[in-house]
């Protein structure tokens, strides 16, 4: 039942897909394709994933959603978004460090830092700060589409003279309209009082659909959303991070570890399963015993038996791994899951399944690579797949490791033109970087791994664990409900007070007038 009502949402959302483009298409594009970019437009008919942001951000009203496409389209092709580079950005915006991407939150989201303090008003360059704040967002989405951010603004040190409300308003809107489903929350950290005005402003600019994401906290809080490793020490964390330019800094990822141990180079291993390979068959002529009869061969039944000792090999290693459900469609791989790796505490969730399906007519060269090559074995880690085939890669924690919402998987791919001549890692060496696909995924950590963390419960740990997270998460959203009616009546309460004060002070006036009047009339002319 539950099935089928997904299917049915499913196909929902597929028919407000399929609408939202032929209302675009005919409400927006006759007669004014001018307006826009042809590759944002060509990008809307394609990705639905796209289209699905927008209209699950407008919670699937279409005049809503195409109001926002309209407007986001819009302004992509007045910053010339498609074509803006590294090189058409001022370099000192670079190398101030006021805006950078690094490290996560507690939940796996990348964090986008603004240095309040390094910020200084200035009406002459406002149009290239807004480039810039545009361009690491471009480049954040390419890398990781779908994947939302949490905005730090750091007010450490700041003061009146670093607040610009116009930058503020256009980096909310960046979040609100042009990059739908990208903001995970905005933490203020440390604001000083004298803002608080300020922000109240902000908040209203914020909308209804963000103003939950909006959080205030001081330095001791903070580590309420993110883990010490990825604070600076000002606010009570460890990590040692200082922003740098060039180059822009990314994540660190690095070959994963694999089924028999760390990967330090393609060559290296190779060289090793060479000398692995000999050494068995050395040993091997050594411990066998003499055959008295010549053994016939049967070169069909070996070939049948190896290619069956390959599919059990293969069953066994991706017995108990998690399927992917959803799917990611690239231009030289189709890469499932799309967006993040699925682990738990559990024996069967310990293993995850990438799948890479090749969807041109070449050889397709490719690699896994990880930013916690300690904690997870890769099988294979690096090969090649061939036209339209698919080939299943084994992700599996390793030893008592656990999976964090930081991990990140980036798969690779190249396409071989040559690929009976060029060995992969000679490949890898040479293929030039823009002929390289790359893919990032997440970790996603399963429920059962949270739940070790509570205090055991009574009776039946199962069941009541499930329905006293019920009760709570719904006694906080009963909770956020009547705090939020609270401090609408108090809103109400404050305004009726100024107004009470400003009649008061009428009538007061009044009187005073009148005193003066009569005290005027009383005196002998």
């Amino acid at each position: 039942m539950a099935e089928l009502e997904q299917h049915e949402g499913e196909q929902d959302i597929e028919k407000k897909i399929e609408e939202t483009r032929q209302r675009f298409k005919n409400e927006f594009l006759q007669g004014s394709i001018d307006k826009y970019d042809s590759r944002d437009v060509e990008r809307l008919e394609k990705d639905d994933a796209l289209v699905e942001g927008y209209l699950q951000w407008r919670i699937y009203v279409i005049d809503d959603a195409l109001k926002m496409i309209d407007e986001s389209l819009q302004w992509r092709k007045e910053y010339g978004l498609n074509d803006l580079t590294e090189s058409s950005i001022p370099k000192w915006m670079f190398e101030t460090g006021a805006v950078y991407l690094h490290g996560y939150d507690k939940e796996g989201n990348k964090l986008f830092w603004f240095k309040v303090k390094l910020h200084v008003k200035d009406t002459k360059t406002i149009i290239d700060k807004k480039k810039y704040i545009a361009f690491w967002l471009e480049q954040y989405a390419k890398k990781e589409p779908g994947m939302p951010l949490t905005v730090v603004f750091d007010m450490t040190e700041s003061g009146l003279s670093n607040i610009d409300m116009e930058f503020v308003k256009y980096v909310i809107n960046c979040f609100k309209v042009y990059y739908p489903k990208f903001l995970s929350k905005m933490i203020i950290v440390d604001m000083p009082w004298i803002m608080n005005a300020a922000w109240k402003i902000v908040r209203s600019w914020l909308g209804p659909e963000a103003i939950s994401k909006l959080k205030f906290a001081s330095k001791s809080e903070v580590q309420g959303f993110i883990d010490p490793e990825y604070l600076p020490p000002h606010m009570g964390g460890t990590d040692p991070f200082k922003y740098s330019y060039p180059p822009l800094p990314d994540d660190d990822f690095q070959t994963p570890i694999c089924e028999n141990g760390p990967i330090v180079s393609e060559d290296e291993m190779e060289s090793k399963e060479g000398e692995t390979e000999s050494k068995d068959a050395l040993e091997s002529s050594f411990n066998s015993e003499v055959a008295v009869k010549p053994k016939k061969v049967n070169f069909l039944e070996d070939s049948l038996r190896t290619e069956d000792y390959e599919k059990g090999d293969m069953n066994s290693r991706t017995k108990g791994a998690r399927k992917p459900l959803s799917t990611f469609k690239g231009l030289l791989l189709d890469v499932s899951p799309a967006e993040e790796l699925s682990f738990g505490s559990g024996e069967t969730e310990k293993k995850s399944l990438i799948i890479l399906s090749n969807v041109t007519k070449n050889q397709v060269a490719f690699k896994v690579r990880t930013t916690a090559p300690e904690k997870y074995r890769v099988k294979p880690s690096s090969s090649s797949c061939d036209p339209g085939a698919s080939v299943d890669i084994v992700v599996s924690l390793h030893g008592g490791s656990q999976a964090s919402p930081q991990d990140r998987f980036l798969v690779m791919a190249a396409e071989m033109d040559n690929a009976v001549s060029q060995e992969l890692s000679q490949f890898w060496k040479e293929v030039p970087k823009t002929k390289v696909m790359e893919h990032r995924l997440r970790c996603h950590v399963l429920e059962s791994v949270k739940r070790q963390t509570l205090p055991p419960l009574r009776d039946s740990p199962v069941e009541t664990g499930t329905n006293g997270q019920q009760e709570l998460n719904s006694a906080l959203l009963r909770l956020t409900t009547c705090n939020a009616r609270m401090e609408q009546k108090l809103n109400t309460c404050l305004w009726v007070q100024k107004v009470i004060i400003g009649l008061v002070l009428v009538l007061v006036g009044l009187n005073l007038m009148c005193l003066h009047v009569l005290s005027a009339s009383q005196q002998p002319s």
